[in-house]
């Protein structure tokens, strides 16, 4: 049988290798540890179960949820989002809820780019920002991360033959998977670079909350266009409110872009369930300790398994937002992250991401994801320390 050329770059993924590796070591009998995806052990605030439960006992919350029926979220939205950076925003033409905010970062490319323009991502970076290119017959030109330049991209290394042809700069601070962070002085250089040549910015903010103490706050792009002349903006509940497996978020900014990202969707979906709307409502109008709570759970991880591994001679920087640790590998893994992986997972159960499966420029480091509590945290590191021991070659 054969298939459109299209999906050729969307065979392999990080995530669904690390899924192989994991399948195959259970079939072996081991148990696994997974910390190799973003996705939280603790459940959803009690408020935002219960506003669900409740909508499942309304029939009238039964039937397709149109654009308009996501006006009271998009409201929420919109108020939330105003409180937090003190930038207004209409509800009607600046916000567009989502089945997730991998749905709008996937998506949005097709509203944007024509066959062989180019995109500039990150790199490494999350996957869906590249596959929504690839989907939309655009070329990707990667802006590398590196340890030297505070994981931020040089725009100034772009050649002006890829400026000719591009659409479209993506961002992502706090940064999945390196953890880096970006000021509002590089989000306005940033505006300032895609004015002059003409580009969309596109910026992924699902660690919007997650920042630890001692960090400062991380900024919204649109406080660096407060006109919204270019920017949008994707937001998540799955990090802040623990409602991953709910999908749900939003896109805020330029209200041509928005327009645009909901023509794409209203051929390819309706929304989700209303009532799925109704808890993330709860979750954005409640009071934010629910927030604060997991930070400082995670918080507590970073610190614990920080030190486990620093225990065991594996010395990783301490990261000042999301939900991760990027470490280098230690020799003689320094420049084979899937071989470790896929090994580690199958000798010992504990199952981390590659840093290859990111993009060229992460090989060499593994993403380790802090969803365990602390004290499999610190079973982890000693695996790892045996496994290190084992394989010394």
């Amino acid at each position: 049988m054969e298939f459109a050329k299209r999906i050729q770059p969307l065979s392999s993924n990080v995530f669904a290798d690390m899924d192989r590796a994991k399948g195959q070591a259970i079939a072996q009998g081991k148990d696994i540890i997974d910390l190799s995806l973003g996705s939280s052990d603790i459940p959803a605030a009690a408020h935002t179960i219960e506003a669900i439960e409740n909508s499942l006992h309304d029939h009238s919350t039964h039937g397709y949820l149109l654009y308009n029926g996501t006006k009271q979220f998009r409201e929420t939205a919109a108020k939330w989002y105003t409180e937090r950076f003190k930038i207004p925003v209409d509800p009607e033409t600046e916000v567009l809820a989502l089945i997730g905010s991998q749905e709008g970062t996937a998506h949005l490319p097709l509203a944007i780019l024509n066959p062989g323009d180019f995109a500039l991502l990150l790199d490494p970076g999350y996957p869906s920002h590249a596959g929504g290119v690839y989907l939309a017959g655009g070329q990707i030109h990667t802006m590398p991360l590196l340890a030297q330049n505070q994981f931020l991209p040089v725009f100034n290394d772009i050649p002006q033959a890829v400026l000719e042809q591009a659409r479209m700069m993506v961002l992502s601070y706090p940064h999945n998977p390196t953890t880096g962070t970006a000021t509002l002085e590089f989000f306005e250089s940033a505006v300032s670079f895609c004015r002059q040549h003409n580009l969309v910015l596109v910026h992924d903010f699902p660690y919007a909350d997650m920042f630890f103490e001692g960090a400062e706050k991380p900024p919204s792009v649109l406080q660096a266009d407060t006109n919204k002349e270019l920017s949008i903006e994707f937001f998540s509940m799955s990090k802040s409110y623990n409602m991953g497996g709910f999908r749900v978020g939003y896109a805020i900014g330029n209200s041509e872009l928005i327009t645009a990202l909901r023509q794409i969707k209203a051929v390819v979906d309706f929304n989700q369930y209303l009532g799925i709307l109704n808890g993330a409502i709860a979750s954005l109008n409640s009071p934010q300790e629910f927030v604060t709570k997991i930070v400082n759970i995670f918080q507590q991880r970073r610190d614990t398994l920080i030190t486990a591994l620093n225990n065991i001679g594996w010395q990783v920087n301490k990261p000042n937002a999301t939900m991760y640790l990027w470490a280098k590998l230690p020799q003689p893994w320094s420049n084979n992250s899937v071989d470790f992986c896929t090994k580690l997972v199958a000798e010992t159960g504990v199952a981390l991401a590659p840093g290859s499966g990111f993009g060229k420029a992460g090989e060499g480091y593994v993403r380790f994801a802090l969803v365990k509590e602390p004290k499999i945290l610190e079973d982890v590191a000693q695996k790892i320390s045996v496994f290190l021991q084992q394989n010394n070659h």
